[in-house]
């Protein structure tokens, strides 16, 4: 494992133990939030009373098999680049990350796709799949027509790393689709939802993720499963044979409760045949990519030349 970024560790950890402090004076969450206060929650977006930058070149539609995308297409586009937001399959929506997802657009020549998929608990699996599905399967069809290209990629953050590798195996397995869409990017995801070590280990440090948010985001996702139903290969790429799958870039931090998933799915990944870059960045916690960091700047960067050079 080489990781990287250690030259601004300071910088990161000293976030980390701000982060820390400020989540201690906010009250503990209970086992399983009301529907009241989960409206609350995904209205504040991780605590925050602004909501999300919607920019005038985000346009929401309504694609094949009626699932809600937001599309951004800059001037020159090389490519289509299906993004699947983050959120614990129960928060976050295609129009939060405006932003950022245009200046990858523009930077990388990219018309960007994101698919606002069904919520959990109100739509647990397989609702959130079927969506990432149906919207990949809509670019294979239309990428061409649409966008002027069919060199396809697909990626996200968290939940949205983990529906990008499920989509890729869903359309294997169920259409024959291997090969279509060039490269994944995949950032600090879960991929296996009955608990890898780190997952157990991490307990109740209070960054962005623990070991009780965890356990809390499966049981909103996947509601009556037990931990052996969570092993399946339908529910956690990591037990699925990932043969035929395109080259990948898997990205996580070492402060982040989902190091091992990445560390054991780039393993994996490689030894089906395919090329990874893996990337573990230093004292970075999960979700890192949030918030104003050095490390995020530079992961955003690489980011974009990956997802152009593929």
């Amino acid at each position: 494992m080489t990781i990287t970024d250690e030259d601004c560790l300071s910088e990161t950890l000293a976030f980390n133990e701000q982060f820390e402090a400020a989540a201690a004076t906010r009250p503990a969450r209970g086992k399983a939030p009301s529907a009241a206060a989960l409206a609350l929650l995904r209205r504040n977006r991780l605590g925050g009373d602004a909501p999300p930058v919607r920019l005038p070149h985000g346009q929401d539609r309504v694609v094949e098999g009626g699932v809600n995308v937001r599309v951004l297409v800059p001037d020159h586009v090389d490519g289509v680049y299906l993004h699947i937001h983050g959120g614990g399959w129960a928060f976050g929506s295609a129009d939060g990350q405006d932003e950022r997802l245009w200046r990858l657009a523009e930077q990388a020549r990219l018309a960007v796709v994101s698919v606002d998929y069904c919520l959990a608990p109100e739509h647990p699996f397989p609702a959130g799949p079927d969506d990432c599905e149906a919207a990949a399967r809509w670019l294979v069809k239309y990428a061409a027509a649409e966008f002027g290209t069919e060199r396809l990629l697909i990626g996200g953050e968290s939940a949205g790393a983990h529906l990008s590798v499920v989509t890729l195996l869903r359309l294997r397995d169920r259409h024959g689709i291997t090969g279509l869409f060039r490269a994944a990017h995949l950032l600090f995801g879960p991929y296996d939802l009955s608990m890898t070590p780190s997952q157990r280990r991490f307990g109740p440090r209070q960054l962005l993720s623990n070991t009780d948010t965890i356990r809390r985001s499966y049981e909103l996702f996947t509601p009556g499963m037990e931990e052996e139903q969570r092993r399946s290969p339908e529910v956690s790429p990591l037990y699925a044979d990932l043969a035929g799958l395109p080259p990948a870039r898997i990205v996580v931090g070492t402060e982040d409760p989902l190091l091992d998933d990445s560390l054991f799915l780039a393993q994996r990944w490689q030894a089906a045949g395919a090329p990874v870059q893996l990337g573990v960045v230093a004292g970075a916690m999960h979700g890192f990519t949030l918030f104003p960091l050095t490390v995020t700047e530079r992961e955003l960067r690489r980011e974009r030349d990956f997802l152009a050079s593929v």
